[in-house]
């Protein structure tokens, strides 16, 4: 149980991979214009301006998106940081939602606490730009999320996404095929993707991310033999075995790493650090991918197929940081994460013991003992207590 944003919108990254199925499919019909000796400017004109489309359409809806709660009950709205967790767990027919009340519960608890420890950090001196790295919780933080991105880079699948037409090209496919191809390639991604939506917060974020890590090294170990026997040879069969070994190596990225890296980023840091946390990842993605993508076609044109070995052992490396240093953070509430990494807990969520659930039992006692039925939520538009968030904005004050 995550922070409800994130929990509710993660599985939506499937939908970037319709945005790059689209631009491979774009690309892959703008060829033929060219192909035909056209002088058009068309082809590269209109995929360039067509990305502007989906662009307008997120600026047009996103007055809909709802903040966060703990975003909102940080800035004294607790009124509307309620009304937005009752309605992210909203479950069809339930007369009241104890979810909801225990996670805003833990919410409010936790910000008093944080609150505590952020004013004595203030007068130590503390806090700032520098929050990020000032304690070991949030260093390790900070390392994971890095190393994240960096390392998921490394694995070359921005390297077949980009250059994946040379790839194809110098496996012997020639004219419109290697084009074809790449659009494929991209489009069956997307399956990945809704799997991962539906399936990661059963599974968990571990095994997805060590999963796919051991599928890609496998298919990397598979491409770089057959490349090296085949590359240069007439061995059709041997070259469609490498095509073969590309799309196995989607399959494992976007099943298991792709929308999963995302989430896990965005999960780990707590509210007030988030910004900087996915920043910094960021900075370990395009890093990562400057490097890899202006060496990645000096390296397959000068050493070819040990490309692949120098992919293999970031690749390696990288589970085995994921195995040793990344905590998991499945059915866990931000708060919760926040304990997988070293810090207290005002009351926890998952994994509660009996003094936690006393309290809850205690917090839930006091919402059903002001007399709210189904018809006054209804009414109220779900709210189950104003009164005693009011007062807690009040107090806040």
């Amino acid at each position: 149980m995550l922070d409800a944003g994130i929990e509710r919108i993660h599985g939506f990254h499937a939908w970037g991979d319709v945005g790059y199925s689209l631009s491979a499919w774009i690309g892959f019909g703008c060829y033929f214009l060219s192909a035909s000796g056209s002088g058009s400017s068309f082809p590269w004109r209109f995929p360039l301006a067509f990305q502007a489309a989906p662009a307008i359409l997120l600026l047009a809806g996103s007055p809909w998106l709802p903040e966060t709660p703990r975003w909102l009950l940080s800035h004294g709205q607790a009124v509307e940081a309620h009304r937005v967790l009752q309605r992210l767990h909203h479950q069809p027919g339930a007369t009241h939602q104890s979810v909801a009340e225990k996670e805003f519960y833990q919410m409010t608890k936790q910000l008093e606490m944080d609150r505590e420890i952020w004013r004595q950090v203030g007068k130590q001196g503390g806090g700032g730009y520098f929050e990020l790295f000032r304690t070991a919780p949030n260093r390790k933080r900070a390392w994971v999320g890095f190393s994240l991105m960096f390392g998921n880079i490394f694995t070359g699948s921005i390297v077949i996404a980009n250059y994946g037409v040379l790839l194809y090209a110098s496996l012997g496919l020639t004219t419109y095929k290697p084009l074809l191809l790449s659009a494929l390639w991209v489009t069956v991604s997307f399956p990945g993707n809704v799997f991962t939506a539906f399936f990661i917060d059963r599974i968990g974020r571990r095994f997805f991310l060590l999963t796919g890590l051991a599928g890609i090294v496998m298919t990397l170990c598979f491409e770089c033999a057959l490349q090296a026997q085949y590359l240069e040879s007439t061995n059709a069969a041997g070259q469609r075995a490498a095509v073969f070994f590309l799309f196995l190596f989607i399959f494992f990225w976007s099943t298991f790493m792709d929308a999963s890296q995302y989430l896990y980023l965005s999960e780990i840091f707590p509210t007030h650090l988030r910004s900087q946390g996915m920043a910094l990842g960021m900075v370990g993605l395009y890093t990562a991918a400057v490097v890899i993508l202006v060496a990645g076609p000096i390296a397959l044109d000068v050493i070819k197929w040990k490309f692949f070995l120098v992919l293999m052992l970031p690749t390696a490396l990288h589970w085995v940081n994921v195995f040793y240093l990344f905590p998991e953070t499945k059915n866990r509430s931000l708060e919760d994460i926040n304990a997988a990494f070293g810090e207290n807990v005002a009351v926890k969520y998952y994994g509660a013991g009996t003094e936690e659930e006393e309290l809850y039992a205690r917090a839930l006692a006091e919402v059903e003992g002001k007399g709210v039925d189904a018809s006054s939520m209804k009414q109220k538009d779900g709210l189950a207590d104003v009164t005693r968030i009011e007062d807690i904005e009040k107090t806040e004050r």
